[in-house]
């Protein structure tokens, strides 16, 4: 045998073991005007999967997946920081949503006997936390211990009377990403004033990294949904799918019901998770037939919020679809006891988990 041979191939398994060993990789994503860096965080698990966080927002800039072929691609709508995108109004692709995702009606609440005006930044609403939300702020960060894979930690102080919120409430996001390619993200709060808190990623996904999702397989495992009035405001009622364009408790093409959406044929809606008790439960699954990724949602939250682009005959040459799934309470939580609380106390911890597991489907028949 070839004496050069035994000595190399120990040194390039060496190098491909270090290769596929876990990792958390710190780079400058950008600056801001007046200097502040934006760093980001590179996730790499065994698998060869990855997920960029960047301190902007805590937004999830990029995850990538392998599919029926084995190839990585991105199954999220990517992000790259610059001074332009840091001013819009919305940094919706992956950003962290808070103090209060969703609307707020009449961008004002009741807590305590103590009436709170918020920025009507939807008139008459308000939405996804206000004129700056967390997706405009920047987050400190450090690559988290954690035995599930490689982990990067984020930390907020949202000052009492930010946005109009009471209270000084400290929000710490940590993103893992798993050896099973699974992407948790765990929420932890703490206030020194009570203050409503429903926090959530608004990742946009295509899980064939482009073209549309108007063929993607879609599971909710939500018998219920919070019906709306015309501005998106619930009503207070929670109606069952059955019988109705939202009844997506048996697969069912994403486009399946789209003459039956009104406007712009996008689902916009918020639904009722199927639970028997605490923790982990899962909430809705996606395959998308042509790359052959499938991804499910698991969520401690008692609500996901469908949020999909239009689902109508498109014109559009190389149009890209997406969907969202974003795991939270119910739309306007605080204007309404009936729905699950989303009140923190001082004293109080608020936890949440959602992950969004992915793996391969089996083929279907030709």
């Amino acid at each position: 045998m070839n004496k050069t041979f035994l000595f190399i191939a120990p040194v390039l398994f060496f190098i491909a073991a270090r290769a596929a060993e876990p990792a958390v990789q710190r780079a400058e994503a950008g600056r801001l005007a007046d200097g502040t860096v934006i760093e980001s965080y590179t996730l790499t698990n065994k698998t060869g999967a990855t997920a960029k966080v960047i301190t902007f927002g805590a937004i999830l800039a990029d995850l990538r997946m392998p599919g029926r072929d084995g190839e990585l691609a991105s199954v999220v709508r990517e992000f790259t920081f610059t001074e332009a995108a840091a001013k819009r109004p919305f940094l919706t692709a992956g950003m962290i949503v808070g103090r209060v995702a969703n609307r707020i009606a009449n961008a004002k609440f009741t807590l305590d006997g103590t009436e709170y005006k918020l920025a009507a930044n939807t008139p008459p609403h308000t939405l996804h936390g206000g004129r700056k939300g967390f997706d405009h702020v920047i987050w400190k960060a450090a690559p988290a211990e954690s035995p599930d894979g490689p982990a990067v930690q984020l930390t907020y102080v949202s000052a009492d009377g930010e946005e109009g919120f009471p209270g000084n409430l400290t929000l710490t996001v940590t993103y893992t990403l798993t050896p099973a390619n699974a992407l948790r993200i765990d929420y932890v709060a703490t206030t020194d004033k009570a203050t409503p808190v429903n926090f959530t990623n608004h990742a946009y996904f295509n899980l064939a990294n482009g073209g549309d999702v108007l063929d993607y397989q879609l599971t909710l495992f939500a018998d219920r949904y919070t019906v709306f009035d015309a501005t998106l405001i619930p009503t207070g009622e929670i109606k069952p799918v059955r019988g109705t364009s939202l009844d997506f408790t048996t697969p069912k093409a994403l486009n399946t019901y789209a003459a039956d959406l009104p406007g712009q044929k996008r689902y916009d809606h918020n639904f009722v998770v199927n639970r028997n008790g605490p923790g982990l439960v899962r909430a809705a699954r996606v395959v998308d037939p042509k790359s052959g990724r499938a991804m499910e949602t698991w969520t401690t939250e008692p609500g996901i919020q469908i949020y999909t682009s239009p689902l109508g005959a498109s014109t559009q040459p190389n149009r890209i679809g997406t969907i969202c799934l974003e795991t939270q309470h119910c739309p306007d939580s605080i204007n309404h006891p009936e729905f699950p609380t989303t009140v923190l106390r001082p004293g109080e911890t608020f936890h949440s988990t959602t992950e969004y597991r992915f793996s391969i489907a089996a083929a279907s028949a030709p």
